[in-house]
């Protein structure tokens, strides 16, 4: 699968925006700030329903504006196909397909993609709540419905959370809360579901981590993944990810873990069981990436679960290969990196890459280069080059920023 053709209205910084893409290597280049992220943010909603910089639909609508408008066709082999999404500022938003509306879960359906930028970095360094992000928004892309359940125990959780504060706020025991069993079967039922998918990814994920991590990376530090899983006693939440053994079901761990809990539960108003509490371990050389690993072991690793997550797609779906989008990642790595990502991704039917800086990307990546500026598609590099004043201003502060952080 790609994306031949890119529309944009009133999204993030762009007005409109018009952008033509091909089989292969595409590159968007221009000076920080000009909306080349945008482009790449646009696309990727499309498959994961949500964007890699903010958890709200809000800040992707421009200034002034109540509803931005994404329209991509895509070409799966020899069929075409258009989606179409309205993205409103307040309410839910609408989809179409073909130019029938539809629900806008459907829309992952259709679009693959696989986006790596530097906010990934958070995955492998940030807390628990960005490495359950990853995991669930790849579910959503295996097995588009998981989004209806990840909703349906969002809304769950809310609900039952609600009764909890209102509970403590008025003093109130487990045995005056008749209706907290009811939330319970509705928490257990869901979130079962959900603890489940997320393990089986785990696995799936772990040989192609292991084969990304080394290819990039040019050594075998053993990658791994794991869940802590609060059903399992500790709270991974908070930094405890203790695993107690014990037999049974997920559901029947689930539901001894919430009785155990529910004295705690009650007198903190928290729900404290479940997938919303999990964290996803990950290490190399057998110790947790998060404080152990070296700047250069990080950006492995967060690259390594986005690769492997391209393969997993690209195994599964009979669409073919993601599309696989690379947001300003190789002005942060060395040379001998760089070099080993391009080799990795140019097999992708098609990659596209945003760079402050074209030089950043290896020769092999470095076609279709399009100049982006000021919210504006200009057209090929080679038509609309950079000024010398840009290009040595962010050779300085790039040179400046690897030193920094590729250092001793």
């Amino acid at each position: 699968m790609y994306v031949e053709h890119l529309s944009l209205k009133d999204f993030r910084n762009y007005a409109e925006a018009e952008l033509a893409l091909g089989r292969g290597a595409n590159v968007l280049v221009g000076r920080n700030g000009q909306g080349k992220t945008n482009l790449a943010e646009a696309i990727a909603y499309l498959a994961t329903l949500g964007s890699h910089r903010v958890s709200a639909d809000a800040p992707l609508v421009r200034e002034g504006c109540s509803a931005a408008f994404v329209r991509a066709r895509l070409a799966h082999g020899e069929r075409r196909v258009t989606l179409e999404l309205q993205i409103n500022k307040q309410g839910s938003n609408k989809a179409r397909i073909g130019g029938s509306p539809v629900r806008t879960n459907e829309l992952p359906r259709y679009a693959q993609v696989v986006l790596f930028a530097p906010e990934d970095l958070q995955i492998v360094r940030g807390d628990p709540s960005s490495r359950r992000r990853f995991a669930d928004q790849l579910l959503v892309q295996r097995t588009p419905r998981m989004s209806a359940v990840l909703a349906d125990y969002d809304r769950t959780l809310r609900q039952r959370t609600a009764l909890l504060k209102s509970a403590r706020a008025r003093g109130m025991k487990a045995q005056s809360l008749p209706t907290l069993d009811v939330w319970d079967d509705k928490l257990v039922s869901l979130g079962s579901e959900i603890i489940d998918a997320r393990t089986r990814l785990a696995q799936d994920l772990a040989r192609p981590v292991a084969e990304a991590y080394a290819a990039i990376a040019g050594e075998d530090h053993r990658p791994e993944l794991e869940w802590a899983l609060s059903i399992r006693g500790g709270d991974p939440e908070d930094g405890d990810d203790h695993q107690e053994s014990g037999s049974g079901s997920t559901a029947e761990l689930f539901r001894a873990a919430l009785a155990d809990k529910r004295a705690a539960e009650l007198d903190r108003g928290l729900t404290l069981v479940g997938p919303h509490r999990d964290d996803l371990i990950l290490r190399v050389r057998g110790l947790p990436v998060k404080g152990y690993a070296s700047h250069g072991e990080s950006w492995s690793v967060a690259l390594s679960l986005r690769l492997a997550s391209a393969e997993l797609l690209r195994a599964e779906s009979p669409g073919g290969d993601p599309v696989l989008i690379l947001d300003d990642v190789f002005a942060e790595l060395d040379a001998d990196r760089r070099a080993r990502l391009a080799g990795v991704v140019s097999g992708y039917e098609q990659v596209i890459v945003t760079a402050a800086v074209a030089g950043d990307i290896p020769e092999a990546l470095r076609e279709n280069a399009v100049r982006i500026d000021a919210g504006r598609v200009l057209g090929p590099l080679s038509e609309h080059p950079l000024e010398p004043s840009d290009v040595s201003t962010r050779l300085a502060a790039s040179t400046s920023d690897r030193d920094e952080e590729h250092g001793a």
